[in-house]
């Protein structure tokens, strides 16, 4: 490992010098002397271009917890889903999403909404290379790493909807969702608009992201109604997971992508802030998971596997709001908090008849909502007034949005596939296959 990763920093500066050699300078005796401004630049956009790979891993890892925590049945289903949410949230935020969300001078509506114009184009030469944004990353760069992070908002939703949605109604939900609503939303803190000119602080997206897809999965929710079976006069019936193997390899996975989710937000490879952000996400995660484990032990009695899988989600959305400016004592305070809050917030959306067969309201909106307001806890450079604006003002608008995208699409194609089709298994009934073989009940006549 270590010879590995002597030879990846070696050919790092190596590409960083003959980089800075060759291809800069207006003739040769200019071009073949290095500069340090050149190499700095080609070392943050590597960084940033393998942050944006781990952020693309979380998508394996959403695919992977959300199968295993649903019915064996809904399996080819969920991981239809997952994989096409990617294709929807990087095309959509290509064609118009990229410049909602950072329209530059292009406002059209006070600061709360912006449009650059359709589509992606780099500016010609240094201005969309080293003179980008300070040497520190190409437009290029800036565009597939902040696609990903619009693709995660959607899949979200998924998880809060699995089991009963129809496959149809899910990609129009998402398309449009993604496309508009979640590039506006996040142009009023992260493009200069209107929640950053009140000093609110989000700095990966505990409420832009994460809430902004937790507040539509609960709209979802909530027009969908809960699956068959899951409450039966009165009684809570619980609906378990076919997989826990599955959903813990997929926990895994997206705390892996989390390093680059939050260590990419530096937008830069400065060493003292990725790293100081690594220690900040690992200690939070850690401490939501012994804090779900805690919690899910005096509670239930016995500890709850899927509790501390959410619980280390939990703590990883607890401090992305503020992982760059909270001290380690308060990561760990926020992570153990959120660890805590995801398990009674679990068993209270069961007792309003919330059915979240993931747990992605509790994970992703409580925890993003408690995140965002420790900034304004935990931070003396942050006003708590400032956060709590912002989650309300973020709530009200993804919550109302959301509920209008799905009425519509309810009264005209319909949301929910049958109770036929709901029982037998969506992917028999949306997909004509199975994820392991042997499920499908065949009649003779």
């Amino acid at each position: 490992m270590m010879k590995s990763s002597k030879l990846f920093t070696c050919l790092i500066f190596t590409a960083a010098l003959v980089y800075s050699g060759t291809a800069l300078g207006a003739d040769g005796a200019e071009s073949a002397a290095p500069s340090s401004r050149d190499a700095i630049f080609i070392v943050n956009n590597t960084w940033m271009l393998v942050a944006t790979f781990l952020v693309f891993v979380m998508h394996l890892g959403f695919a992977a917890l959300e199968s295993g925590l649903t019915r064996a049945k809904n399996t080819v289903n969920i991981l239809f889903k997952n994989t096409v949410i990617v294709a929807i949230g990087v095309l959509t935020y290509a064609l118009m999403g990229f410049a909602l969300m950072y329209p530059g001078e292009s406002w059209i509506l006070g600061d709360i909404i912006g449009f650059a114009g359709l589509g992606i184009d780099a500016p010609a030469g240094a201005a969309g290379a080293i003179d980008y944004n300070n040497a520190t990353y190409t437009y290029w760069t800036d565009f597939i790493f902040q696609g990903m992070f619009a693709a995660t908002a959607a899949t979200i939703v998924s998880g809060a909807v699995a089991e009963r949605i129809k496959l149809s109604s899910f990609m129009i939900f998402s398309a449009l969702y993604v496309m508009l609503v979640y590039p506006v939303i996040g142009s009023w803190g992260w493009g200069g608009g209107w929640l950053d000119g009140i000093g609110f602080h989000d700095f990966a997206g505990s409420t832009l992201v994460h809430s902004v897809g937790g507040w539509a999965a609960l709209a979802g929710v909530l027009f969908l109604g809960p699956r068959y079976g899951k409450y039966v006069k009165g009684i809570i019936k619980p609906i378990m997971g076919h997989n826990m193997p599955l959903a813990t390899i997929g926990v895994f996975m997206l705390w892996l992508g989390w390093f680059g989710f939050n260590g990419g937000s530096v937008l830069s490879a400065d060493p003292v802030s990725v790293s100081f952000v690594f220690v900040t996400t690992t200690l939070a995660a850690c401490a939501g998971i012994m804090g779900a484990m805690a919690t899910s032990w005096t509670v239930q009695e016995k500890p709850d596997l899927s509790m501390v899988l959410n619980g280390c989600l939990a703590g990883l959305v607890g401090i992305t709001a503020g992982a760059d400016i909270v001290s380690v004592p308060a990561a760990v305070i926020i992570g153990l908090i959120a660890g805590v809050l995801v398990v009674f917030a679990v068993l209270g959306f069961d007792r309003l008849r919330l059915d979240d067969p993931v747990g992605a309201l509790s994970v992703h909106l409580v925890c993003g909502i408690w995140g965002t307001l420790a900034v304004g806890l935990f931070s003396s450079d942050f006003s708590f007034m400032s956060q709590l604006i912002g989650v309300l003002a973020c709530g009200a608008a993804c919550l109302g949005l959301a509920s209008v995208l799905f009425m519509i699409i309810r009264t005209t194609i319909g949301l929910r596939v049958s109770e036929e089709e709901e029982m037998r298994g969506l992917d028999i009934s949306e997909h004509g296959m199975e994820s392991y073989s042997g499920f499908q009940v065949f009649t003779t006549e």
